[in-house]
């Protein structure tokens, strides 16, 4: 029986993580993996999205460089080409992976592992005895059941990456990050797009007045909302076609589709490698309970990622690895949640950090919140031809920086700059000392300030 001190179940972002930090703190470790690694994010998530997503990106600034002064002749795209490049980058950073954690002397074993008890994981025959257990088992995609899904045919987001042929139209089912990002990449290429949303806005959880007008701009580009609407049915239609039905104030109806994307959300996975052996402390909706170390109720089991139920992000996984490892290792660490970026990749994208308004106002806590045009960025208006965008700082009653919200490209690469803000709790007149670089899209913050 061969023994580590450090065994992990999954190699997605948590996962690969841990086992790096932990061979690089001279721990032996052995990383179970039954698929890839990289997990979802890696090979049929993040990363491949946004590969989709930046070449519809160059594709729409091809057809719009006359707003630049640029003059571009037969623009089109070649989907086969696009999908082989997603898998060419997909396979590059996999490779990366593999070769990090062979350099820091990870022993990787390719299948089903499953939990024997605290010390003890079975992968095959072989049964491999461990000092500190992580569980890091991502999530998957959360299938509804509607009436008559099982009846047609439908698209999750694995299927998407992997399709080399346009659909005339497609609808699709949650209007969360998912169902934005892959609107986003089908209108751009010319797909007829309708969104169902159950609740009364896109991309719930995010500033719901960004959101607002994030649907606003994809409205104008074609891209049908139904908001406040159930799906009640599923059927095939007439030519093979999927017809959604639904219900809402107005009564009930029903969208008729070429494809059909479900994009309601995923879930924890918890089934399947043993979980139920170790009797761990749950919370109500069955989500692991751990501590700022992320320890379970269990000494020396630890939980990672899209087990906790908490984010379901692959950066948040990221982090908590390392707190996991770092504990295992002495070093003193904490988890916080503070200042946890969300970011959709739309075009343009919308990020934020910290609290909302909607979030403060649950809780009864006071605030003050300060907008500013992204137009009051020098860069932002050089490059962004005929684009509007907002930027959105939330205060404490003292001027502490809360949360901050950002609409316009490149919001991903800056909200990093307003959670460093939130997780330090500077003031605004803290904040607003740190010198800024001129012209960036990042002075909007001091421009706010």
């Amino acid at each position: 029986m061969e023994r580590y001190q450090v065994a992990i179940i999954g190699g997605g972002p948590a996962g690969y993580t841990a086992a790096e930090a932990a061979g690089r703190a001279g721990l032996s470790v052995v990383l179970f993996e039954k698929n890839s690694l990289g997990g979802v994010c890696l090979n049929e998530g993040c990363i491949p999205t946004k590969t989709l997503l930046y070449s519809a990106k160059t594709y729409d600034g091809a057809r719009h460089a006359s707003k630049y002064a640029v003059s571009v002749e037969n623009v089109g795209f070649d989907l086969p080409k696009i999908i082989a490049r997603k898998q060419k980058v997909v396979r590059k950073l996999v490779l990366g992976v593999k070769a990090k954690l062979t350099a820091h002397n990870v022993k990787i074993v390719t299948g089903t592992a499953e939990v024997v008890d605290k010390n003890h994981v079975r992968c095959g025959e072989e049964v491999y005895e461990c000092d500190n257990l992580l569980l890091c088992t991502g999530s998957e995609t959360f299938i509804p059941p509607i009436a008559g899904v099982d009846t047609v045919p439908y698209w999750t987001h694995r299927d998407a990456l992997d399709n080399k042929e346009l659909p005339q139209s497609l609808a699709i089912i949650g209007g969360g990050v998912i169902g934005m990002e892959f609107a986003s990449f089908f209108n751009s290429l010319g797909v007829q797009v309708t969104v169902i949303e159950m609740v009364d806005e896109i991309l719930g959880g995010m500033d719901k007045e960004l959101a607002a007008l994030l649907r606003a701009d994809y409205a104008k580009r074609g891209v049908k909302f139904m908001l406040s609407t159930k799906v009640v049915s599923l059927a095939v239609a007439e030519g093979g076609q999927v017809q959604v039905g639904y219900e809402n104030a107005e009564g009930v109806g029903s969208v008729v589709a070429e494809r059909l994307l479900m994009s309601v959300g995923r879930r924890p996975v918890t089934k399947g490698f043993g979980l139920e052996n170790l009797d761990l402390q749950k919370t109500e909706r069955g989500s692991i309970v751990v501590d700022e170390h992320m320890q379970t109720s269990l000494p020396g089991v630890y939980v990672c990622g899209d087990l906790t139920g908490f984010s379901l992000l692959a950066h948040t996984a990221v982090r908590e690895a390392e707190v996991a490892v770092n504990h295992i290792a002495g070093k003193e660490d904490a988890m916080s949640y503070r200042a946890i970026p969300g970011v959709v990749y739309t075009n343009p994208e919308i990020a934020g950090v910290g609290e909302t308004e909607e979030s403060l106002q649950r809780k009864g806590i006071a605030c003050r919140v300060v907008k500013l045009p992204m137009a009051y960025s020098g860069r932002f208006v050089a490059e962004n031809e005929g684009v509007n965008g907002l930027c959105k700082l939330i205060l404490a009653e003292d001027d502490t920086i809360l949360g901050a919200h950002v609409l316009g490209n490149p919001a991903s690469e800056i909200i990093t700059l307003a959670g460093m803000a939130v997780e330090l709790k500077l003031k605004a007149e803290e904040w607003k000392r740190v010198v800024f670089p001129h012209p960036t899209v990042g002075e909007i913050f001091r421009e706010a300030l």
